[in-house]
């Protein structure tokens, strides 16, 4: 019987959100079963100007329709009887905000070497001035309240800029929501599915208006209508799922990533929506499980602190790539469930966190790993959606460290 920790099971945390700041494709030729990943060949840098000249802009202008997304995978096919599945990983990253740290480009960066796609979660306060911060009106708290910080003019920008790339590069744009409320009568956890559409009306409106509220004329727009890219998120630390779905399934959303505690086994729907949990993974020298995400490592190992003394940095950057590293081998040896990782765009514990989830990426995605694609929430559920139910029932039968067989599969 595995011992899952509570601690392993947390999510993100208040801390992550009142303390610590901000939270944050390419072409066939990529590592690995480049085939797999399948992404479109690079374009002309020619073709992909005229196909931005013919953007539509929406609205304001913040957002234009650019047409199909580029880099995406083939249309999926269905698994044969009797055929093994493929092995997905989701690198996901929460509030998706560049303040200068270069964590953003980073990872686009790396994505792009190794054929992979990502979703980043936007928080939509990052698109709108602290100036106009009155303009937000949080469920259950003050008028303009956060619990995470307004960002700066120039960090508005670079986080719009490296939206709009990382759209173009094949990735998916996703919600963080706003406020990042955890704690207290204001948490998300107390939410009504009405105030969470409320929440969903104000992310759209900061994302798809922030050249009005921003008077920004220097950038050009997010290439995509949110509308319809918009097809799931991640609650602030993992809170408030049950009553968010029903709005999610209202709104026709294909997916939620806000459950914690989730296991090593392929997903199912709650209410229509695929329900796509961060997971419980191996954590090197203890008994527990951690959850697969950043800042459940740190918790493990700092209690929250995000400056421990870095004596303790080497051990730490090891035990958490191990355990990244433990998770996906357990899947892929075993049942071939969807590995999901959770990410923030932070340098806490001298980076340690960033490094770790670098070097799995780049061990997941190593060449004798066949059969890995590296995808977004949205490229996954495009996959499972094409399935035979039949087929993904019997997937769902495995349970942890279960190993799949064409009888048992």
């Amino acid at each position: 019987m595995r011992d899952i920790s509570r601690r392993g099971l947390l999510g993100m945390g208040v801390g992550a959100a009142a303390a610590l700041g901000v939270a944050g494709c390419s072409s066939d030729s990529g590592s690995g079963s480049g085939s797999d990943r399948g992404k479109g060949g690079t374009k002309d840098p020619r073709a992909k100007a005229s196909e931005q000249a013919k953007a539509k802009p929406i609205g304001d202008g913040s957002t234009a329709d650019a047409g199909p997304q580029p880099h995406q995978p083939p249309k999926p096919e269905r698994l044969a009887p009797g055929q093994k599945p493929p092995q997905f990983v989701v690198f996901s990253w929460d509030g998706a905000g560049e303040v200068g740290n270069g964590l953003f480009p980073r990872f686009r960066k790396l994505a792009k070497e190794h054929n992979a796609g990502m979703t980043f979660f936007l928080s939509g306060l990052y698109c709108l001035p602290e100036s106009k911060k009155n303009m937000y009106r949080p469920p259950n708290n003050k008028v303009g309240a956060s619990d995470i910080g307004y960002l700066t003019d120039d960090h508005i920008k670079a986080t719009l800029q490296n939206v709009r790339e990382a759209w173009l590069e094949g990735h998916e744009i996703g919600t963080h929501f706003n406020g990042h409320f955890c704690a207290g009568s204001g948490s998300v956890a107390k939410w009504t599915p009405a105030q969470w559409q409320s929440e969903i009306d104000q992310a759209m409106s900061f994302v798809t208006k922030w050249r009005t509220n921003t008077g920004f004329s220097d950038l050009e727009p997010l290439p995509f209508d949110y509308s319809k890219e918009l097809v799931g998120g991640r609650t602030p630390c993992l809170l408030g799922q049950d009553n968010l779905l029903p709005t999610a399934a209202k709104l026709g959303w294909r997916y939620d990533a806000s459950s914690s505690g989730g296991l090593q086994i392929w997903p199912a729907k709650k209410h229509g929506v695929w329900d796509l949990p961060l997971q419980a993974i191996p954590f090197p020298g203890h008994r527990f499980e951690v959850l697969s995400m950043d800042y459940n490592m740190l918790y493990n190992q700092s209690q929250n602190s995000t400056k421990a003394p870095s004596s303790n940095y080497p051990a730490w950057r090891q035990q958490a790539t191990r355990s990244y590293i433990s998770g996906f081998q357990r899947a892929y040896d075993t049942n071939r469930a969807p590995f999901f990782i959770g990410n923030h765009f932070e340098q806490w514990n001298g980076g340690i966190y960033m490094d770790a989830v670098e070097e799995a990426l780049k061990h997941i995605a190593d060449e004798r790993h066949k059969d890995v694609r590296l995808v977004s929430f949205k490229q996954l559920v495009d996959w499972m959606d094409a399935q035979d139910p039949k087929v993904l029932a019997d997937l769902r039968k495995l349970g942890v460290g279960q190993k799949w067989t064409p009888a048992r599969g």
